[in-house]
């Protein structure tokens, strides 16, 4: 959560929780997705406040895990869903094991981070929640905000309303399309972005934990590398480049992209992200399609004008020059990609026998450096 607002709130608790009720909304929404999960199902309630929805996950038999930062909420939440498991954290680093999760629920939540923010903290519920499991949260809506142009072409605005009953909340509004995106970047599926007709303010999102990886990326990247699709093997572990054999990390270890093998959070700290082409896994990159080289480039396209990054890498030159240039060769492309340097490189697949480990680290030192 942004620094400001946890501030606000824990100096306005109080005030906040007596003039609040639980949404009505919110709670058929909830109603609906208990509805699909087994008795006894683990659902998190994140940026729970006052346990409203904790209670009533408890009362409907699941094992509600009650998440708020704001030491005053969880202390409300323990006096109104005692069977609830409080858990002090952040959204944007969630406390849990991978795959922990069988849904999660986050109400009036989530506009409170930063909107560079967002993306990873997608990707860490991806992160936390079961391969099928359910989400349903809501987001500010940026379209009754009068957005300028700038902000519409992007989708994104943040703001501090000066009249806010709670000074220094953020709140950060998108465009449905926007969201959209973002959830598909951060590997969710069955995406559904709903507007609030009454209040004009929220909008509310479900959407599925897909079988695949997210995306680790966040403004300011110094490069985003961008595979054909991820593995089997990344896909179960979350990792990029997770197949036993593969030589990316060596790679990115020696050329001084990453201080860790096998660390996607860390080496996103460092400023290297990393996304694919096409979201499916498959065994191999054979088991793609054209359409879908063509379809992940448009995505790809989108992600790099909205997150900046100083240069992209793609890695396997297959989808370049299936969906771009059947004639393309490693080395900077010359038109760039997405208003951004693009340098091509092989892919670091073990089955790759004509490139050798030197050659990788040389190639991804040359995107680095820039052209």
């Amino acid at each position: 959560m942004d620094a400001r607002t946890a501030r606000a709130y824990e100096r306005d608790a109080d005030a906040w929780i007596a003039g609040r009720s639980a949404h009505r909304r919110a709670l058929r929404r909830l109603d609906r997705l208990v509805e699909t999960l087994s008795s006894g199902a683990r659902v998190a309630d994140l940026g729970c406040g006052p346990g409203w929805y904790a209670a009533r996950l408890a009362r409907r038999g699941h094992r509600a895990v009650a998440l708020d930062l704001v030491r005053p909420m969880l202390e409300e939440t323990q006096r109104r869903a005692p069977e609830a498991l409080p858990v002090r954290g952040d959204l944007a680093r969630l406390p849990f094991g991978r795959g922990t999760l069988d849904g999660a629920v986050a109400y009036n939540a989530y506009q409170h981070l930063p909107a560079a923010a967002l993306p990873a903290a997608l990707a860490d519920l991806h992160h936390a929640l079961r391969i099928g499991g359910r989400l349903d949260l809501t987001l500010g809506d940026l379209e009754p905000r009068e957005p300028s142009a700038s902000e519409r072409r992007r989708g994104v605005t943040e703001t501090r309303w000066a009249n806010d009953d709670f000074p220094g909340r953020l709140f950060s509004c998108f465009t449905r399309e926007r969201v959209r995106r973002l959830f598909a970047g951060a590997g969710f599926t069955n995406v559904r972005v709903d507007r609030d007709r009454r209040r004009h303010f929220w909008l509310w999102i479900t959407a599925e934990r897909a079988d695949t990886l997210p995306d680790y990326v966040r403004p300011g990247l110094d490069l985003l590398v961008c595979g054909l699709n991820p593995s089997l093997r990344s896909a179960e572990t979350g990792i990029p480049y997770g197949r036993p054999g593969n030589r990316f990390w060596p790679a990115a270890v020696r050329a001084g992209l990453s201080a860790r093998e096998r660390d996607p959070w860390g080496a996103l700290e460092a400023g290297l992200g990393f996304t694919d082409l096409v979201k499916r896994p498959t065994r191999g990159a054979a088991e793609l399609t054209t359409a879908e080289y063509g379809a992940g480039l448009e995505r790809i396209e989108d992600c790099v004008r909205f997150f900046g990054p100083r240069a992209v890498c793609f890695v396997g030159l297959d989808g370049w020059r299936r969906a771009v240039d059947r004639r393309a060769t490693a080395g900077w492309a010359g038109s760039g990609f997405g208003g951004r340097p693009a340098y091509l490189m092989p892919s670091t697949s073990g089955l790759n026998a004509h490139c050798s480990a030197g050659e990788f680290v040389r190639h991804l030192k040359r995107a680095r450096r820039g052209p």
